[in-house]
């Protein structure tokens, strides 16, 4: 039962991601750690592909549609990776283990990661919510602009570890000027960028999936996300922009929950 579950939960994280943009590996390692007892290092690699399968299937709609901004791709998505990429895989490990001790008050890696991502998440949410108009063209084509704010987002989403969409598509709208939809679609492409650059540096991982339980989760992944793909046609931008924002509030409020209850 609990797998059956599982399996109704990828179709929700394929839906995420193809309404939204994100979603995707913050939902992803919960269900296959606890539905599947799969362990949360493995489950990671196991995120990648998925994620990375189900954006690929979302973005080629996307491309129809018209929605790729190949220009931000390229300009914020690339120097985002290759930053994340430096972040995940050298800088992330020179943080100690425990950062503050102070008699019984313990602030550890795991727990400032925490405190960070929800701090992020809320602003994120916060200016999804309040600011109503987007940058205008002239802002959107800074190329500098875009190229350091790929660098800030990729530095934060590699030292949380998890963010993808969820700090992707706000970044995008807030800095690179994309109103949501075309945000939505360029995020996803971005995603598999990263989801590739991440499968690479955890090489040692690949041999040990179960690569047909791999392929069925995705799949219903990938039809949830082509699911909220369709979905997506008929929502205006206007809309998309606070009911995204407010999915980040419920999300850093729920990281919240966790560290009080974890620590």
């Amino acid at each position: 039962m609990l797998q059956v579950t599982g399996y109704c939960l990828s179709i929700f994280i394929g839906f995420s991601l193809g309404l939204v943009g994100g979603g995707g590996s913050i939902l992803t390692i919960p269900v296959l750690v606890f539905f599947f007892n799969i362990d949360p290092l493995l489950a990671t690699t196991y995120s990648l592909f998925i994620v990375g399968l189900a954006a690929l299937s979302g973005s080629v709609n996307h491309y129809r549609l018209h929605n790729i901004d190949y220009k931000t791709v390229f300009l914020f998505g690339i120097p985002s990776v290759v930053i994340l990429f430096i972040v995940r895989r050298w800088l992330l490990a020179m943080v100690p283990s425990t950062i503050i001790l102070f008699n019984q008050f313990v602030i550890s890696k795991s727990l400032l990661i925490l405190i960070i991502f929800s701090i992020i998440m809320s602003i994120a949410g916060l200016s999804m919510i309040i600011k109503k108009n987007y940058l205008s063209l002239k802002q959107e084509q800074n190329i500098t602009r875009l190229i350091i704010e790929g660098c800030i987002t990729g530095a934060i989403t590699g030292f949380i570890g998890i963010g993808g969409g969820f700090i992707i598509v706000p970044s995008l709208v807030l800095f690179a000027g994309l109103p949501m939809k075309k945000a939505i679609g360029t995020s996803l492409t971005i995603i598999i960028i990263n989801c590739m650059v991440g499968i690479l540096s955890n090489l040692e991982m690949v041999k040990l999936l179960n690569y047909f339980f791999l392929l069925s989760f995705a799949g219903f992944a990938i039809i949830g996300i082509l699911v909220g793909t369709w979905t997506l046609r008929f929502i205006p931008d206007k809309r998309l922009k606070p009911v995204f924002g407010w999915m980040i509030l419920g999300m850093s409020l729920l990281v919240f929950i966790r560290m009080f209850i974890q620590y």
